[in-house]
């Protein structure tokens, strides 16, 4: 039989309709054996997510005020969805035992991760699958990085125990035993260990779109969807900007080759966008994949005659940034000029002294630094089969009369950054995809 793994966001979540209806997503398909769901999400606009209820607990306790009155809310959404499913379930000793850990200084990550805890206790009853707590199969090392290995030879004895079962996302522990998260948004990180744990023949992910667009549909109107898209493009959008699918999230499947197909849980029909590790197919008449960006960058400029000629130049520039814990996101350079962009808030509190240990360390003629620099990564694997690309792009942003202030291609050609002032954003997206979607 095929295994799938299907991981369910906070939207597909948030309330007793949108559980029955995931429970008809996974039991319309014998081969969806593996679930792991998010915390509630928001139901209507002004609704607060179940995690952000659970750090708002923590700071409260942190600030020596009472929970009681809050943390009825919390329990109140939880026994509402049992309720409303019909579940002959009583879920009071857990709630109970989670405030009272709480209170306790468990601290921020544990209140965190009861979200999936609950939710997952929830789904796994209502489904009739094996719950599998995170903590006993997900592990941190004493740094607080993943455990990949130890994690994957864990999960997969275990879930070999179990034909179906529920796993809470975001989560897992630490050597001393206390609980520790992914960043926000990794569930969708939990979903791809488990795919690879089991060697999944497809892991879907399920969220509330139809996939992924080709450009931001809050800055382009009604974009395309995108039906196929390799991993490495979707690394290159994931890190400038697009929101869908968590970026470290494609690392344990992508390893493994597993597919990973992004469906929308109140329109279960749409086919989604499809991950895969390559693909020969690509649209002749769109060439790209997708323009994703984003905005706060700065950019440090070093010029210095015979720059080229000075062996280790570039060592000692990012020797600085090493120095004060900054990473650089992109270095454009010419014969005699070096561009180091990166993260305006990375800088905060350290400007005047990356800068005056770049100019000592270097002797620069002149060293200056602009903010206000907005990225643009536009992404194909057919833009190295299809001439004049470039070109298109830098012809569309001219017409659309904005300035580029900075170029940079890798050797691959699956992608080209723009560099633009923040306030020409909006347009250049705009320019863009209007170029190369007729």
């Amino acid at each position: 039989m095929k295994v799938k793994v299907v991981k369910f966001g906070g939207s597909s979540l948030a309330d007793a309709e949108h559980f029955k209806q995931v429970a008809r997503i996974i039991k319309s398909d014998p081969s969806r054996r593996y679930v792991v769901p998010s915390a509630p999400g928001k139901r209507f606009k002004d609704d607060v997510k179940m995690t952000d209820m659970l750090y708002k607990c923590y700071e409260m306790i942190k600030n020596n005020e009472s929970i009681d009155e809050y943390y009825e809310k919390i329990k109140e959404r939880y026994n509402g969805i049992i309720e409303e499913l019909g579940l002959d379930f009583d879920i009071s000793g857990e709630l109970e035992y989670v405030k009272n850990a709480m209170m306790h200084r468990s601290g921020r990550d544990y209140a965190a991760s009861r979200g999936e805890y609950l939710n997952s206790l929830i789904l796994s009853k209502y489904l009739g699958y094996t719950f599998v707590d995170a903590e006993n199969v997900i592990f941190f090392r004493d740094n607080g990085t993943f455990d990949e290995e130890k994690t994957n030879a864990a999960m997969r004895a275990e879930l070999m125990q179990h034909e179906r079962a529920v796993i809470p996302g975001f989560y897992g522990v630490m050597p001393n035993g206390t609980i520790k998260t992914f960043s926000r948004g990794g569930s969708d990180i939990t979903g791809s260990i488990v795919a690879r744990a089991v060697e999944a023949d497809l892991y879907e992910n399920w969220t509330d779109v139809s996939g992924f667009m080709m450009a931001d549909p809050r800055i382009v109107n009604d974009p395309c969807a995108i039906e196929t898209i390799t991993y490495r493009e979707l690394r290159e959008l994931s890190y400038m900007g697009a929101t869908v699918l968590h970026e470290d999230a494609i690392f344990p499947v992508r390893y493994a080759r597993i597919p990973i197909n992004i469906r929308n849980t109140n329109r279960p029909d749409d086919a989604g966008t499809m991950i895969v590790a390559e693909t020969a197919e690509y649209d002749t008449e769109k060439v790209i994949t997708g323009i994703a960006g984003k905005k706060g960058f700065s950019v440090i400029t070093i010029e210095k005659d015979m720059m080229n000629s000075e062996v280790g130049f570039g060592r000692k520039v990012l020797e600085v940034l090493e120095d004060n814990d900054v990473s650089f996101e992109h270095l454009p350079s010419g014969i005699d000029n070096m561009s180091i962009v990166l993260s305006t808030a990375a800088l905060e509190g350290k400007r005047d002294k990356v800068l005056s240990s770049m100019n000592r360390s270097v002797r620069a003629d002149t060293i200056s630094i602009e903010d206000n620099l907005a990225l643009i990564a536009v992404v194909g694997r057919a833009m190295v089969k299809a001439k004049g690309t470039a070109a298109r792009i830098f012809d569309a942003i001219s017409a659309a009369g904005v300035n580029i202030r900075m170029i940079d291609q890798g050797s691959s050609e699956i992608s080209i950054i723009i560099g633009i002032e923040e306030h020409d954003f909006d347009k250049a997206m705009t320019a863009i995809y209007a170029e190369f979607v007729k």
